[in-house]
């Protein structure tokens, strides 16, 4: 059974091992590539840093952390960007996923529109995001890297003209 908490600054090694076994698995099924991920994923103090800039919260399957999400809420609570999101890979395709997205629909109730980015190549996640009933709205090309992001928006039936 998963249960959600706010992470603090002692999950920071354990959510940084998660994270980057998570990306890495990502980057070696889908890039054909050892290691990639996005920037501090296998920091534990950039998961501290994280603790402090936006709600960052711990998923746990019998008390042991098994993932992680960041998320960025405007002031007044009716914009909020999910920085990250990770699980796993051994705890993946159980449910867990949908279970966070339904956690933080309820809890930040008052979110009109959601926002999140993820790399072209993540396949998975394209189709994860669209069943959580985000849209596409940009692809944007990062100059260094020449990877591309695919942005996405979720509006509520509430905000909906």
């Amino acid at each position: 059974m998963l249960s959600i908490q706010l992470a603090n600054p002692q999950d920071a090694s354990r959510l940084a091992e998660v994270q980057k076994r998570t990306f890495d698995h990502d980057a070696q099924q889908y890039q054909n590539k050892l290691e990639d991920g996005p920037p501090g994923y296998g920091s534990s103090s950039w998961q501290s840093e994280m603790m402090m800039s936006g709600q960052y919260y711990k998923l746990l399957e019998n008390d042991v952390i098994i993932g992680g999400m960041i998320l960025f809420p405007s002031e007044n609570k009716e914009e909020c960007h999910l920085g990250r999101i990770y699980i796993d890979p051994n705890y993946q395709n159980r449910g867990y996923g949908q279970e966070a997205f339904l956690f933080l629909f309820s809890t930040f109730s008052s979110a009109q529109k959601w926002t999140l980015d993820t790399p072209s190549w993540a396949v998975r996640n394209h189709h994860f995001y669209k069943k959580q009933g985000f849209v596409q709205i940009a692809e944007v090309h990062d100059a260094q890297s020449g990877e591309a992001l695919i942005q996405y928006e979720r509006i509520t039936e509430e905000a909906r003209p």
